[in-house]
């Protein structure tokens, strides 16, 4: 909890963990999505030089803030005001859509034209979509999130009992149902289905803003195109809900992008901004450099 001199109130939701051995706090952990500060009205510059204060005389080894595309801003100000010691930023690129202009605008002017097809190729081919609120669905979601994750390990030459290690270990099974059960109705299971076969399943946390944050699709079935159907209309119900953004997650440059591009999201690049009293970040882009080239992974 912090306050200014004004009373103004806030807080940073710091997870205190370890990050490989070494002791961490971070705010969000790498794979549990956007964190930052929580303040009336949102953070304003001098609330964060408040906070980078206090955290760069903690003795911490890392410390990590990815306050995302929204809040940025803020952070980058204050952050070039004041650079801490042993502190580097790290970018990221998301892709965001602005639902403010509704529904109607963003089907008709924002869809492109290929996805709109996609959706009624989708609907003539019985394609089916369901929602399931809090941990409804979730055996299905995961069950195919893992068949999914086996398909990128054979192409990517990357070992099964690896990939499936990996998967388990960032995103446990445990993980979302422990996410469903905090957010209640507010966690969405999407599931899309063909012929019986689930097709395509994504996982939406819903509050002022949706965010996109899982999901699978099998490629076996996507001539159906039952993954273009299934987004459109998670985002058609976030913006019948009064949601004023969809988020949709990381996006690297390659094909991810293109694809949330389709449905009128936009790329954003935010910081990730790190605090580093050991090189960690160099040492572990070395071990993983390594371990690729040991089992010859294509990225």
């Amino acid at each position: 909890m912090y306050e200014t001199d004004s009373g103004r109130k806030m807080v940073l939701p710091m997870l205190r963990g370890a990050h490989g051995v070494f002791p961490a706090e971070q705010s969000n952990p790498s794979t549990c999505g956007l964190g930052g500060v929580i303040a009336p009205g949102g953070a304003r510059t001098d609330d964060v030089a408040l906070v980078l204060a206090d955290l760069a005389a903690r003795r911490v080894v890392v410390q990590s803030v990815s306050p995302g595309p929204l809040g940025a801003d803020a952070w980058q100000d204050a952050w070039q005001d004041s650079w801490p010691p042993h502190a580097f930023v790290r970018p990221h690129r998301v892709h965001l859509l602005d639902l403010r202009p509704g529904w109607d605008e963003i089907l008709e002017h924002r869809f492109t034209k290929n996805t709109r097809r996609g959706m009624r190729i989708a609907t003539r081919r019985g394609v089916t979509v369901e929602v399931g609120l809090g941990g409804e669905l979730l055996p299905e979601f995961y069950a195919l999130m893992e068949r999914a994750v086996l398909r990128w390990s054979r192409m990517q030459h990357e070992p099964a009992w690896l990939a499936r290690a990996r998967l388990h270990r960032r995103d446990p099974r445990e993980k979302f149902e422990a996410i469903a059960h905090r957010l209640g109705d507010r966690f969405q299971v999407w599931l899309a289905r063909y012929e019986g076969r689930v097709a395509a399943v994504s996982l939406v946390a819903r509050g002022a803003n949706a965010h996109d944050f899982r999901a699978a699709m099998d490629e076996e079935l996507k001539h159906c195109r039952a993954t273009d159907l299934l987004q459109a209309l998670a985002i058609q119900n976030a913006c019948l809900a009064g949601c004023r953004y969809y988020y949709l997650g990381e996006s690297g440059t390659g094909s991810l992008g293109q694809f949330k591009e389709r449905f009128g999201a936009r790329p954003y690049v935010y910081p990730e901004f790190r605090f580093e009293r050991l090189p960690v970040s160099r040492a572990e882009e070395g071990a993983k450099t390594v371990v690729k080239r040991l089992i010859g992974f294509r990225d």
